[in-house]
């Protein structure tokens, strides 16, 4: 491929990695400080609600807290978490599907509320947000379950007032340059322990989210995505929609506010509420096959790299799909 080919993808994915790599340095760095100052006992209070029956430890409270500021800097803790030996990848797996709700809370004050609120109307805006919200709850609440019935308390529970997050290097062993002195109350060596830690974290994933992201935009280029929308017709005949909301789901496919702001003028006249909401979450369905290959490849790979980040993709698709799945139905029951 001609470097000319390329140049322009780069500088279109290099800020965007950039942008990507801070939330995680943040994330990462929190995870240590949190645990380093023993700050997880204050933080995490509320979320041992969560954590507790799911047999997690308190530490990943922190980044379920986190998650809901942004939904990159919670997986960089639990990122960082695995790394350490706190979580093992089952209990990973039960972490990122509770914090599902987590990173949906963000999106009302950030999305939902200032901007498709106001294209939808109150009613219809409300009734979707409702409908997502109660999807995100549902999949928490099924990591809360699977965490209750697939985790030992014993193999997950860490000591989080002796046992500080640490890179190690393959053998169970932190590195000495890594390790917090426990004995040590000087806010100077802990800080500089958590962004050592930090920074050798970015060294690993950085370039590897860079040369995904680059990989797949390069795809991109050369691939016609609309021939996901091949789905819209089947699904909305399927649940008994208006010919109508093939266009509505295709638009919604791709962008949110566009969708939404197509399905509006035509809600009370074509669409009823509930008509309008299931055509919407069915966009939804299908934007997942989208989304899924043009951000949450590169950025799960970037996290986790390709194994267990595509562990940790089956499961959030599988999870999203079935529940907006229940959800349509149940609207246009």
């Amino acid at each position: 491929m001609q470097l000319s080919a390329i140049l322009p993808v780069l500088f279109e994915v290099l800020p965007r990695v950039a942008r990507i790599a801070a939330y995680i340095a943040v994330g990462v760095f929190a995870a240590n400080l949190v645990v380093a100052f023993g700050l997880v006992e204050r933080i995490a209070g509320l979320s041992r609600y969560l954590t507790g029956p799911a047999n997690l430890p308190d530490e990943v409270g922190t980044a379920i807290v986190t998650t809901a500021a942004s939904t990159t800097a919670g997986y960089g803790m639990l990122a960082e978490f695995r790394d350490s030996g706190v979580l093992d990848d089952r209990a990973t797996l039960v972490a990122v599907t509770i914090n599902t709700f987590f990173g949906f809370v963000q999106h009302i004050f950030t999305f939902y509320w200032p901007v498709l609120i106001p294209i939808l109307g109150r009613e219809v805006g409300f009734m979707y947000v409702g409908a997502r919200a109660a999807i995100a709850l549902a999949i928490t609440l099924t990591g809360v379950v699977a965490g209750a019935v697939l985790l030992s308390s014993r193999k997950t529970a860490v000591a989080s007032d002796s046992t500080p997050v640490t890179e190690t290097d393959g053998s169970g062993t932190p590195p000495a340059d890594a390790a917090f002195d426990s004995d040590d109350d000087s806010l100077r060596t802990n800080v500089e322990s958590a962004a050592r830690s930090t920074w050798n974290k970015l060294r690993r994933i950085v370039p590897r989210l860079a040369v995904v992201y680059v990989a797949i935009t390069l795809v991109l280029r050369t691939t016609d995505l609309e021939s996901f929308t091949t789905l819209a017709e089947p699904l909305t005949t399927l649940v008994g929609l208006p010919g109508a909301a093939v266009p509505v789901v295709v638009a919604f496919a791709f962008d949110t506010t566009t969708g939404a702001a197509a399905i509006a003028p035509a809600i009370g006249e074509t669409f009823s509420p509930k008509q309008a909401v299931a055509t919407m979450l069915i966009g939804g369905i299908i934007s997942f096959a989208v989304s899924t290959f043009k951000r949450s490849i590169p950025f799960q790979y970037g996290i986790w790299g390709p194994e267990f980040g595509s562990k940790v993709i089956a499961v959030n698709t599988a999870l999203k799909v079935v529940f907006i799945a229940i959800a349509v139905a149940v609207l246009v029951a």
